[in-house]
C-alpha cells in the first residue's frame, strides 16, 4: 500500500486528500503506520538511517526515519550488524522482516508498540558523508547560513518538516473556502511591464525587444483591476510577488506569496465580510492558540491608532495604551522634553527590576534610534527613579492628569510627533512582553486599520506624496480632491493586523479615469504620466468598469502566525539568507558572456572595496 496526493473533480475547486494505492514497489507501510494489530506481518518499510543504538556485537536498535514517522528495527544479528558499521547515517535504507510487540514500548511515538525483526536490508542510497553539518533532528541550533546551504537536510527534521505540511494545507484550505464563497481563481502573467509600487522591481532584460526589459510583478494589482472591468466577478489566486527589498524578520527577500483577491460591485464592507469569514477559521483550525477573533474585526481610523498605541500596526493583545503628555511635560526642565511632544505609557503590576527597565530602554532605542525615559509612583506616595527629580514641583498635575495609583510605572517618549508615537509604540511593545498582567499570550487579536489619509507631506522634499495606494478612492471623491485641503483628505484603504504583524493592504480602487486624473495631479503626475504608466488599466476604465475592491493578506505572515514562528524563512521551502543569497543553489551567480549578449545586456565594471574590478573584457 502506498499514499498518493489526488483531487475530487465534483468540487468547485480541488480538494486534496489521501488515498490507498496497491502494490507499491519498495514498501507496504510507512513508518508511522504499523501498530499491534500487525503483529507477526511481513512488511517492508524504508527511510533514512535515523541512529543505532548498539547494545551488543549482535544487537542492536535502528531507527528508521520517513516523510510520515519513525519505526524501531531490531538488529539481532552480527552479519547486519557488520554491515551496518560501514553505513552512515542518513543513508536511505530497505527493511523487510516481522512485526512483533516490543518488550519496552515508546509511548511518544505512533509506532511505539511495535518493531520489527529484518530478515533482508538493503541500501537504496549511500550517504558519503560521515560527519553531518549539523544533528538533523536539531538542525534550528546551527548558524542560518548553515541551515540554508544544506536545506535538503534541514527540511528533513521534523519540526521543520512539519511547517512545510501546515503551509500546503493552510493554502489548500484558502483554496476551498475562497472557491465555496464564489471566487474564482485565476493566473496572472509573471513577465509584466514596471510599475511604480512602491519597492524596487526585478527587471528581466527582453531578447526579441534590444533596450527594453519585463519586469516581475510586485503584487497583480493592475491585472486584478483589469479583470474585474474585464466582466469578472470575483477574482483570486495565491499570488506570488516580487520585490527587491531588504530582508525582515517578517519579509522575506525577493519573493513572496499572497491571497490576493478582488471583488466587483463591492465595497470596503463587501471585503471585511469575506476576510472576516475566512481567515478565523483558518488560524482556529491550524494555529497554535485555539482562539481567533470573531467578526467582526475591531476597526480602528488610521490616525487614532498612531495616538492610542504608536503604531499603525498594534497587537492588541497588548491593552496598554499611549496617553498624550505633551501640556504636561514638555516645559518640566528635562532636556530632551523641551518643546517637543511628550508621550507617556502608564503601567500598573509592572514588577521589573533596574536591570530589566534599563535593557528596556536600551532595545527601545536600538530599534527606534530614540531614548525612552521613565519614572515610577512608589508606595511611599514619591516619584522615583527616572526622571522623577524633574517632575517634583509638579507632582499633583502629573498624579490627576496621568490619572496615577501608587506603584504605578510610567514610561515616557519625546521628540517631533512622529517620532514620539513612533517611539511609544516600541515601547508600549517592550512594556507588554514584560507584563503578564497587561499581554494576553495563546490567541489571535485581528483589527482593522482603516481612513488612511490619502496624501501625506515628504518630510524631505516639503512635497505632496501618495500616504499609502495611488488607485484608492478617496473619501468624498472629487468634490473633496476639488476643495479639500488634500492633507485632510482620508481614502478608502485599510489594513489587516493580527497580533502586531501588518497581515494585509487593501482597498477600494479609484475606477473613475477623471477621479485617477484629478488624484494623481495632486502629487504633480499629469494625465500623460498616468496614461504612460498604467496605460491598460487607463484606458479599461473608459469602456465602463464597476466599482471594486480588494486586499491581499501575505500568506507566508500567515503562516508565520499560524505556527508561532518569529522569523518568516522558518515557513519558506526554500528561503533566501539575508543579503537575497539562495546559498544552496548559489544564486544570484555569474552567467556566460553569450547569455548576456543574447539579451542585449553589456556589464560594466563596478568598485568594491575601492578597487575597480573588471566583470566584462572592454
Amino acid at each position: 500500500m502506498r499514499l498518493e496526493l489526488s483531487f475530487d473533480l465534483c468540487y468547485t475547486a480541488p480538494i486534496y486528500y489521501m488515498k490507498e494505492v496497491i502494490n507499491m514497489q519498495s514498501r507496504t507501510h510507512t513508518c508511522n503506520e504499523l501498530r499491534l494489530e500487525n503483529e507477526d506481518e511481513n512488511v517492508i518499510v524504508v527511510g533514512w538511517f535515523e541512529n543505532l543504538r548498539k547494545v551488543s556485537k549482535n544487537l542492536g536498535f535502528l531507527i528508521l526515519r520517513d516523510f510520515y514517522g519513525t519505526t524501531q528495527i531490531v538488529i539481532d544479528s552480527e552479519q547486519m550488524m557488520d554491515r551496518l558499521s560501514v553505513i552512515n547515517t542518513e543513508s536511505t535504507l530497505l527493511f523487510e522482516g516481522v512485526v512483533r510487540e516490543r518488550s519496552s514500548k515508546n509511548p511518544n511515538i505512533a509506532t511505539g508498540d511495535i518493531e520489527i525483526v529484518p530478515s533482508r536490508m538493503e541500501v537504496l542510497g549511500k550517504c558519503t558523508h560521515a560527519a553531518l553539518p549539523f544533528e538533523i533532528n536539531r538542525s534550528t541550533d546551527a548558524d542560518d547560513n548553515t541551515r540554508l546551504k544544506y536545506r535538503y537536510l534541514d527540511l528533513r527534521n521534523p519540526a521543520i518538516k512539519d511547517k512545510i505540511i501546515t503551509r500546503t494545507k493552510v493554502i489548500a484550505d484558502i483554496r476551498m473556502r475562497m472557491s465555496e464563497l464564489g471566487f474564482i481563481e485565476i493566473t496572472t502573467p509573471i513577465l509584466t511591464c514596471s510599475s511604480p509600487e512602491g519597492a524596487r522591481d526585478y527587471l528581466v532584460p527582453a531578447r526579441l525587444h534590444p533596450g527594453k526589459f519585463y519586469a516581475l510583478p510586485q503584487a497583480p494589482q493592475q491585472f486584478k483591476q483589469i479583470l474585474m472591468a474585464s466582466g469578472f466577478d470575483r477574482y483570486f489566486q495565491i499570488a506570488p510577488c516580487f520585490r527587491d527589498e531588504d530582508a525582515r524578520a517578517d519579509r522575506a527577500p525577493g519573493e513572496f506569496y499572497q491571497l490576493d483577491m478582488e471583488m466587483a460591485f463591492a465595497t470596503q464592507e463587501d471585503v471585511f465580510a469575506v476576510i472576516e469569514d475566512v481567515l478565523p477559521a483558518i488560524f482556529a483550525k491550524f494555529g497554535i492558540y485555539n482562539n481567533a477573533s470573531d467578526a467582526p474585526f475591531v476597526r480602528i481610523p488610521y490616525l487614532q491608532a498612531l495616538e492610542l498605541y504608536g503604531s499603525d500596526k498594534p497587537d492588541l493583545r497588548n491593552d496598554l495604551t499611549v496617553q498624550d503628555a505633551t501640556a504636561l511635560l514638555s516645559n518640566c526642565g528635562f532636556e530632551p522634553f523641551d518643546g517637543q511632544v511628550v508621550k507617556a505609557i502608564v503601567v500598573d503590576k509592572f514588577e521589573a527590576s533596574r536591570k530589566v527597565i534599563d535593557k528596556i530602554c536600551n532595545d527601545v532605542f536600538v530599534q527606534a534610534e530614540n531614548k525612552a525615559f521613565w519614572f515610577r509612583y512608589d508606595e511611599k506616595g514619591d516619584f522615583v527613579g527616572g526622571i522623577s527629580k524633574f517632575l517634583v514641583d509638579i507632582k499633583e498635575d502629573v498624579i490627576k492628569t496621568l490619572k496615577l495609583k501608587v506603584g504605578d510605572f510610567v514610561g515616557l517618549t519625546a521628540g517631533t510627533k512622529s517620532k514620539a508615537q513612533k517611539t511609544a509604540g516600541v515601547l508600549r511593545n517592550f512594556l507588554g512582553a514584560n507584563c503578564d498582567a497587561h499581554m494576553k499570550k495563546d490567541c489571535y487579536e485581528f483589527c482593522w486599520i482603516v481612513d488612511f489619509p490619502m496624501y501625506e507631506l515628504d518630510e524631505d522634499s516639503g512635497k505632496i506624496e501618495f500616504c499609502h495606494n495611488p488607485f484608492s478612492m478617496p473619501q468624498g471623491g472629487m468634490e473633496a480632491l476639488i476643495n479639500d485641503d488634500p492633507l485632510n483628505i482620508l481614502a478608502y484603504q485599510y489594513d489587516l493586523v493580527c497580533n502586531g504583524i501588518e497581515l494585509s493592504s487593501g482597498a477600494v480602487r479609484n475606477h473613475d479615469p477623471e477621479l485617477m486624473v484629478k488624484a494623481f495631479s495632486i502629487v504633480g503626475l499629469g494625465e500623460d504620466v498616468v496614461r504612460a504608466k498604467f496605460p491598460a488599466m487607463y484606458n479599461a476604465f473608459h469602456y465602463g468598469a464597476p466599482p471594486h475592491a480588494g486586499i491581499a493578506p501575505g500568506v507566508d505572515r500567515m503562516i508565520m502566525l499560524i505556527t508561532g514562528e518569529d522569523s518568516i524563512k522558518e515557513i519558506i521551502p526554500f528561503p533566501m539568507n539575508k543579503n537575497a543569497m539562495d546559498v544552496m543553489m548559489n544564486a544570484p551567480a555569474e552567467v556566460e558572456i553569450s547569455q548576456l549578449d543574447d539579451v542585449h545586456v553589456k556589464i560594466h565594471p563596478v568598485a568594491v572595496n575601492e578597487k575597480v574590478v573588471e566583470l566584462v573584457e572592454e
